[in-house]
């Protein structure tokens, strides 16, 4: 069965991932094709979440929930990059990225990656291994970049959202993105979509999104929840690699259609 991680991973011309995720990603596109432009941002939105909240909030403790594969500018990459000896805990449901991330890994005592199911988040705080890195004390970063669309279930999101907000001192940041549909019916389509290729999967909303988000109590951070290529762009930041020859069509198609879209941002804890 194709994986979310292992997708994600061929949007942005990696290649650890599988013939079946490959074709899953190829016939996804054929339906939405702006879901590639989508996802590529979101990485680049990854980039810039990452390094605002190192340099400029000076957090130096990076909690990735659903972090997927190894790829390009990687959370501990970017955050150690601009503080120095920062700690990073890697939370995947899905195996090759324990194995693939232990490999990267091995050399970097500041960081792990571990198999853990994030929508069972009293479980993965309760862990030893994420408190020998994590001290929870300390502001700390959440991340839940664009993986609440991977947990269906709104009550079981708003559960995993508000028990990992909970376990924050103040001055810790929540960071997130959910693709989204411009209306209902685009977010229906999607998500019925997706779960046809065999994904857990919904799209929302940006009202639904947003009313998920408002009842944590958090404060968002300029410029608030929005499309995650409008928040704090830079032109300059690293790119990314170029997408497979398969993929290549599809780049552009989010320039003029944004029936489905990334939206997202970051928010402190008061």
């Amino acid at each position: 069965m194709p994986t979310p991680a292992r997708m994600y991973d061929y949007d942005l011309g990696g290649k650890d991932n599988f013939a079946v995720d490959r074709e899953a990603v190829l016939n996804g596109l054929t339906q939405f094709p702006e879901t590639l432009d989508a996802a590529r941002q979101n990485r680049l939105f990854l980039y810039r979440v990452v390094r605002f909240l190192a340099r400029e909030a000076g957090i130096d403790q990076f909690l990735d929930l659903g972090s997927g594969l190894p790829t390009q500018h990687n959370v501990h990459q970017v955050a150690q990059r601009f503080q120095h000896g920062a700690h990073v805990v890697y939370v995947d449901n899905d195996p090759i990225v324990l194995a693939h991330g232990r490999a990267l890994l091995a050399d970097n005592d500041a960081t792990m990656v571990i198999t853990a199911d994030m929508t069972e988040p009293r479980e993965i705080l309760a862990r030893p291994d994420v408190a020998q890195l994590i001290d929870f004390t300390r502001p700390v970063a959440a991340l839940f970049l664009s993986v609440p669309h991977s947990i269906p279930d709104d009550d079981t999101l708003r559960d995993t959202l508000s028990t990992v907000t909970r376990a924050l001192t103040p001055g810790s940041f929540l960071g997130l993105s959910q693709m989204v549909g411009e209306d209902e019916k685009a977010a229906q389509g999607h998500t019925e979509a997706a779960v046809g290729l065999g994904l857990a999967w919904k799209t929302r909303t940006v009202a639904e999104f947003t009313a998920l988000v408002a009842g944590l109590g958090l404060e968002p951070v300029e410029p608030g929840l929005v499309d995650v290529n409008d928040w704090r762009p830079d032109p300059d930041q690293p790119p990314l690699d170029p997408v497979a020859p398969p993929l290549q069509r599809f780049l552009g198609a989010g320039a003029n259609n944004k029936r489905v879209k990334e939206v997202g941002g970051v928010l402190r804890k008061p």
